[in-house]
């Protein structure tokens, strides 16, 4: 098989507990299971080249398999060198997916496996940070003659995203799954709520209720982290730029300061920002020993690892995926995973119910801008609401279920102006 020709990953020999896990997921999502019988008998993808950009983890496995099962040829690689799952790399390619991915990478292998999975030229792409949109637009532009275009998964790439197209620079339409109300509603809040604290609590085997939490952002993924670390009894504490999100995060029940002030109180650091250098050196002056720092943004820039290392007299490795950095001062400070993504770097990522709507939303949305890409033109554009809508009212088949309609009284009445 070419796929097995083709790819580069860690040991072929894995595959039989790869598949176990596909399976698992699989069998807790039932919109993706839904979308892929509508793919197999539609073939939205027949004789097109996909490439997928994702944490390479049992969900996204599966979803390359809807994506396949619609007729594509499918390559995948690694969004995140922490992410990806030796064994699910191995299942693919016995399931006929080109791979280029494989667990902690060199920063240089990392981005030759990214490149690797551009070579075919693809037509569509599904990318997770916008690290494949980036090469294609830098120093890989040949490879991207075929491109049609893509979906982007996360807040972090839809910036880069936006900044191409403010430009004037993006070659071809890009839909922001990240921006659907069935992805940040649920995925960005519950998922990743629920998996920040899954991986912090399978790392450092610690009790959350009655720390203090502070969490960095309050984004949707920081609503969800803040609320998960309330349910787990921790006192939180929210930091923001943005006064109406502080108002929000206030109302909602928790403490809102700056940074400089949360430093000195916190046990229990999440970033959740998108941006670079939220905590840094000034913060760790202040922390106390045994601050716990993790990240939940998608790149490893959020917690300022350069600086926090100049500050540091030692640095050890004291369980897996925690480091230990010795002050000057005999003050621990622990980092988690490197500081990238902690729920997927430490963990499993978002549970397979979730992520069930936000790849059904991926691939419904590959097929949109397939079928779309000559009226769209090379720009950003939103999932189409009634995706959004679809994906929901699958879910809720799913679990069983129903929801009122409109009466045609109540529609009459809802478009018109002058009803009474």
């Amino acid at each position: 098989m070419n796929s097995v020709i083709n790819s580069i990953i860690a040991d072929p020999s894995l595959a039989a507990e790869g598949h176990l896990k596909i399976e698992w997921a699989k069998s807790h999502m039932p919109v993706l299971n839904r979308i892929r019988e509508q793919f197999e008998q539609e073939q939205p993808f027949k004789g097109l080249k996909v490439s997928i950009s994702l944490h390479l983890e049992a969900k996204t496995a599966y979803l390359a398999k809807v994506v396949q099962a619609g007729g594509a040829e499918v390559t995948i690689t690694g969004s995140n060198p922490l992410s990806t799952q030796d064994d699910i790399c191995a299942a693919l390619v016995e399931d006929g997916i080109t791979v280029f991915g494989k667990y902690n990478p060199s920063p240089e292998e990392f981005k030759a496996l990214n490149v690797k999975a551009l070579e075919s030229k693809p037509d569509l792409i599904i990318d997770d940070g916008g690290d494949l949109i980036t090469l294609l637009h830098t120093e890989y532009k040949e490879y991207g003659v075929n491109v049609r275009g893509g979906a982007e998964e996360t807040t972090t790439g839809i910036i880069r995203l936006k900044a191409l197209e403010k430009d004037g620079s993006l070659s071809f339409p890009m839909v922001a799954v990240n921006d659907a109300y069935c992805k940040y509603l649920f995925d960005n809040r519950y998922g990743t709520g629920q998996s920040v604290f899954d991986g912090i609590n399978r790392t450092t085997n610690l009790v959350v209720a009655g720390k203090t939490v502070v969490v960095v952002g309050y984004g949707w993924c920081g609503k969800g982290v803040a609320m998960r670390a309330k349910g787990l009894g921790a006192n939180v504490i929210v930091t923001e730029i943005d006064p109406i999100k502080a108002v929000e995060a206030y109302m909602d029940g928790f403490a809102v300061m700056p940074m400089l002030e949360a430093a000195k109180l916190g046990d229990m650091f999440v970033t959740v920002t998108g941006n670079r250098d939220v905590i840094r050196g000034e913060h760790y002056e202040v922390m106390k020993s045994g601050a716990i720092l993790s990240n939940a943004g998608h790149f490893d820039v959020e917690i300022n690892k350069i600086e926090l290392e100049a500050m540091s007299t030692e640095k050890r490795t004291v369980r897996r995926n925690i480091e230990e950095y010795k002050m000057k001062d005999g003050r621990s400070i622990y980092l988690l995973a490197e500081g990238r993504l902690v729920n997927l770097a430490a963990g499993d990522g978002h549970p397979a119910e979730i992520m069930d709507m936000t790849f059904a939303l991926q691939a419904m949305s590959l097929k949109y801008v397939n079928d779309q890409y000559k009226v769209i033109g090379s720009k950003v554009v939103n999932v189409p609401y009634e995706l959004d809508q679809q994906v929901a009212s699958y879910k809720l088949q799913s679990l069983g279920y129903r929801i009122d309609k409109l009466t045609a009284e109540q529609s009459a009445y809802l478009d018109s102006w002058n009803e009474n």
